[in-house]
């Protein structure tokens, strides 16, 4: 199985137009059942679409799984659920070779990995062990058993679930592990509005078993190749460099973010631009994915730690600190005024 490197392999790209079409179909129909998050519900699709992965962590009850299933039953795309728990093994993760006694041969039984969308709900309950079994699948996309490689899905996507809070017998994520996910966003309390209109809307029955999906696989793979010819102007890309940086070298923080956090930060922000209905990158979207995209990945100093200061404070200090490029005037690339469905290559 291969995994599609390419824009041809892909497929050709949306004009925004059909792009902008798709991505608010989705987003409408996810928000039939999560109330009132359409800032989260659209950074959940960014990531899918930026061709990464999501950690939403957050208190028990307030959507996180629900979340993520409604993503996968909006898309008509494979999708596997995994339940972490103590005894799971790397083995139901990926899969492993069984003995085939007709054939006298080694078989290989694919694990839950081999779905277009995989949902992990409590990912920090199961072992170090098995929680490393998603690092191959997670940055390289295929999973190594007995000295062969197999491709994954393309589009492929973790969305993992944790909690903050009962912390007992969890087993916290490595830095390894959180550098692989794209974004990790909560989804916090709804307002009373949103809270009373879910009463009516899931107080008979649960809506997500109603659920109809509203694109396709294929869609997705050529949103995915629209994404990847959304421009970034040189001052944009120096921007997403000096964001970066500043958190290496910020005093409040003894480890900074990695070179994979600046990728993921461009490209997350393409898809951002895309969904917004722009053909080009505005660092005001880079600031917005600053904290969702780079906080889970740095460490505070004990000193900020006992002050309290969490890290997405610390984030959203440096980019307030940090100077914004001045030169926002578009360039031949940007051409949104004059063709809103076409997409220039860079």
């Amino acid at each position: 199985m291969t995994v599609p490197r390419t824009g041809e392999e892909l497929g050709a790209p949306l004009p925004l137009a059909e792009f902008r079409t798709a991505t608010n179909a989705i987003v409408d129909n996810i928000e039939q059942i999560i109330e009132g998050k359409t800032a989260t519900v659209r950074l959940a699709l960014a990531v899918l679409l930026a061709e990464g992965h999501l950690l939403i962590e957050d208190v028990p009850g307030v959507g996180k799984t629900k979340l993520a299933k409604a993503l996968a039953r909006s898309i008509d795309c494979s999708v596997r659920r995994i339940q972490f728990t103590p005894d799971l093994l790397p083995s139901d993760v990926t899969g492993v070779s069984v003995y085939n006694q007709e054939t006298h041969d080694f078989e290989f039984k694919p694990g839950a990995i081999f779905a277009n969308l995989v949902v992990g709900d409590e990912i920090n309950r199961a072992s170090p062990k098995t929680q490393s079994a998603l690092l191959e699948c997670m940055e390289e996309r295929q999973v190594t058993v007995d000295g062969t490689s197999y491709g994954l899905r393309v589009p492929f996507m973790v969305v993992s679930t944790q909690n903050p809070i009962e912390m007992e017998g969890t087993y916290p994520l490595p830095e390894a592990q959180r550098d692989r996910f794209t974004a990790r966003i909560g989804m916090g309390y709804p307002h009373a509005g949103a809270e009373l209109a879910m009463l009516d809307a899931h107080g008979a029955y649960d809506p997500l078993y109603d659920l109809k999906p509203v694109s396709d696989a294929e869609t997705v793979r050529r949103m995915i190749a629209t994404v990847r010819q959304i421009h970034v102007a040189d001052a944009i890309k120096q921007y997403a460099v000096n964001l970066v940086n500043a958190t290496r070298e910020a005093s409040e923080l003894r480890l900074g973010a990695s070179p994979r956090a600046t990728l993921h930060l461009l490209r997350t922000a393409r898809a951002i631009a895309a969904l917004d209905g722009r053909d080009y990158v505005l660092p005001d979207d880079l600031q917005s994915l600053a904290v969702p995209v780079l906080a889970h990945r740095v460490i505070s100093t004990p000193e900020a730690q006992l002050s309290r200061r969490t890290t997405d404070a610390i984030i959203a200090e440096l980019v307030h600190r940090l100077p914004v490029p001045q030169d926002r005037t578009r360039t031949a690339h940007d051409r949104s005024d004059h063709d809103p469905s076409s997409i220039q290559r860079g």
